[in-house]
């Protein structure tokens, strides 16, 4: 059994532990609130501007002519998987969510026979590493992003445009988290280069429409930021889920410390309950010899 000095000294540590816990889950509950609003108020824009590009896409024939982030490299043999986590953890399974979809896929793309590369968004991610060596294509570092702006998005997004015109890779694939609650959020992924085109995109109406100016011009210019658009809307997406998991994840050690430390004390009361009892009988006993 522990001595009572050292019972005292752990108790003492899981309570510094749980005032820490407990101001971490005080602080991401008053940033989840500001974070979980821009992901929400970007969610119908981000979803407008995919249909207004599967509208135009609808309208077009692909053709070698066709800008390269439609019509794509013309194969898919070179994947690469960007994959975005946060830069801190303490969230519980968050981050773990995320790399595992992406493990997964990447294992399903490399049963196929195709060529795997990783982009890495966020530090968390870097564990990728591990399990893919060699195959780390770029780690940018967002550790300066306090907040995501569209100005980062808009970096990442040229940055891997950059390298896809340059023929670095085909298909490229965003795995990110989709924000439901504070208690749940749900890993996915998203193909966003090339612009994937539904099935079911068609003209709305037979009415004539005439662009200006033509339909290929104006997806030029659209595909690019509909590509920022989406990363950025990830970025909050992760925003968001990483401050609700944390919240979560903060409050459930509040409690473990809280029990932690009642079974402690009954543990530090019973020794020394008990030694107070060996002192009396030690004194009654020596009483009783005299």
């Amino acid at each position: 059994m522990a001595s009572l000095k050292a019972l005292k000294i752990r108790i003492g540590s899981v309570k510094s532990t749980q005032k820490i816990t407990k101001a971490m889950k005080t602080v991401a509950a008053a940033k989840l609130r500001r974070a979980q609003d821009a992901a929400v108020a970007a969610r119908p824009y981000a979803a407008r501007l995919e249909a207004v590009m599967a509208s135009l896409a609808a309208k077009v024939t692909v053709s070698a002519s066709s800008p390269r982030l439609l019509s794509g490299t013309g194969k898919a043999q070179v994947h690469l998987l960007v994959v975005a986590t946060s830069e801190r953890g303490l969230a519980g399974g968050f981050n773990t969510n995320i790399v595992r979809l992406a493990r997964r896929t990447a294992d399903e793309l490399i049963a196929q026979g195709k060529t795997v590369r990783f982009y890495l968004v966020g530090r968390k991610a870097r564990v990728l590493a591990r399990f893919f060596p060699g195959m780390i294509h770029t780690d940018r570092d967002m550790s300066a992003v306090r907040t995501p702006g569209f100005a980062d998005a808009h970096a990442l997004s040229a940055h891997l445009i950059t390298r896809f015109e340059a023929g670095e890779f085909d298909v490229a694939h965003l795995f990110y988290s989709t924000f439901r609650s504070a208690l749940v959020q749900e890993p996915s992924v998203q193909q966003i280069i090339p612009v994937p085109l539904s099935a079911s995109a068609a003209p709305a109406s037979d009415a004539s429409v005439e662009y200006e100016p033509d339909e290929e011009a104006i997806l030029a210019e659209l595909l690019p930021r509909n590509i920022a658009i989406q990363l950025y809307r990830a970025m909050l997406e992760n925003n968001a889920g990483f401050y609700g998991a944390q919240m979560t994840a903060m409050d459930n050690a509040t409690r473990n410390a809280g029990d932690m430390i009642k079974r402690l004390s009954i543990q530090y009361n019973r020794a020394r309950q008990a030694a107070i009892t060996t002192e009396l009988v030690e004194i009654i006993s020596g009483a009783e010899a005299l």
